[in-house]
């Protein structure tokens, strides 16, 4: 048995933006940035660590979150890992890695009124978007 499963809570780096694939099937990437702070052991200061991910999602999620999220809102992503190779324009090959979404919920509301949405692309329902209620938690995150 494995387990390939990546959870994440972060903010969105920049406005995302939908295409579409010659198949019609829609696609959206995105940057989510995490944080995490530390203390550094030769000046004894405390210290953020920001990590950018890549995140990838298909069809009805992709055409939700392009529609609903803008830069800086939170959100919660559950996914996995993919990695893929490709040649870059000098023939080069290179790896990148990222996590395809399956489920998603919105951290906030458009105006970060403190109400949450939810999207899960296992369990969808005839409303594909779910209103309910979440604390939120935003003394952690620095930007």
């Amino acid at each position: 048995m494995s387990v390939n499963k990546v959870i994440l809570l972060g903010r969105v780096g920049a406005d995302p933006e939908v295409k579409v694939m010659p198949s019609g099937n829609a696609v959206l990437n995105l940057s989510l940035a995490t944080n995490r702070k530390f203390k550094n052991q030769e000046s004894g200061a405390y210290e953020d660590k920001t990590e950018w991910h890549r995140v990838v999602f298909f069809n009805k999620p992709a055409e939700t979150i392009g529609q609903y999220v803008k830069k800086g809102q939170q959100l919660y992503v559950e996914g996995r890992l993919q990695t893929r190779k490709w040649q870059d324009k000098d023939g080069i090959e290179k790896y990148s890695t990222d996590i395809i979404s399956d489920n998603f919920t919105f951290i906030g509301s458009k105006s970060d009124s403190g109400d949450s949405a939810q999207y899960n692309n296992q369990s969808r329902s005839n409303d594909d978007f779910n209103q309910g209620s979440a604390a939120q938690h935003d003394d952690d995150v620095p930007f």
